[in-house]
């Protein structure tokens, strides 16, 4: 019989790395799902419009069908409350993607944050790390974050006084 896929993705997370072309496609799409969905809840309020944003990124990266993004989407809550850190996301994707595929995560992890229509502190921060944590260089992630901002009809946050 089949395993279900959060037996898959928790043999996976578990094990030592996959060797096997699917199984390691299913370790990278949890990880992914798990800093998308760290960035929904690194805001006080967590909206309709996050999760809609967190599961049109994964549908967008990966092309699901619904039943599996819902699937990914409730396994990646788990994982993301029950990580100590992000090292073991990040590492996965910094092995598993090219610094392009990586660079459209980082955009993707943008339009999660600003899926509310503004950046919260704790938002900003987590962003730093992450970009730091995937290696993005400065001036690339400054432009994934304007490539967001243009995507998600969000304009620049005024400047301080």
């Amino acid at each position: 019989m089949l395993r279900t896929l959060n037996d898959l993705f928790r043999s996976l997370f578990d094990a030592p790395p996959p060797t096997d072309e699917p199984a390691g496609q299913h370790a990278l799409q949890l990880a992914t799902a798990v800093l998308l969905v760290e960035v929904m809840r690194s805001d006080a309020k967590i909206g309709a419009q996050e999760r809609r944003t967190v599961l049109a990124a994964l549908r967008d990266k990966f092309a699901l069908a619904d039943d599996e993004l819902e699937r990914l989407f409730e396994l990646a809550e788990t994982h993301a409350r029950e990580a100590t850190d992000f090292h073991h996301f990040t590492s996965k994707i910094n092995k598993g993607f090219s610094a392009e595929q990586k660079l459209r995560i980082v955009e993707l992890l943008w339009q999660v944050a600003l899926a509310d229509g503004h950046i919260s502190h704790h938002e900003n921060h987590l962003m730093r790390k992450l970009g730091d944590l995937l290696h993005i260089p400065h001036a690339a992630y400054v432009a994934a974050k304007q490539r967001a901002r243009q995507h998600m009809n969000v304009p620049d946050a005024p400047a301080a006084p």
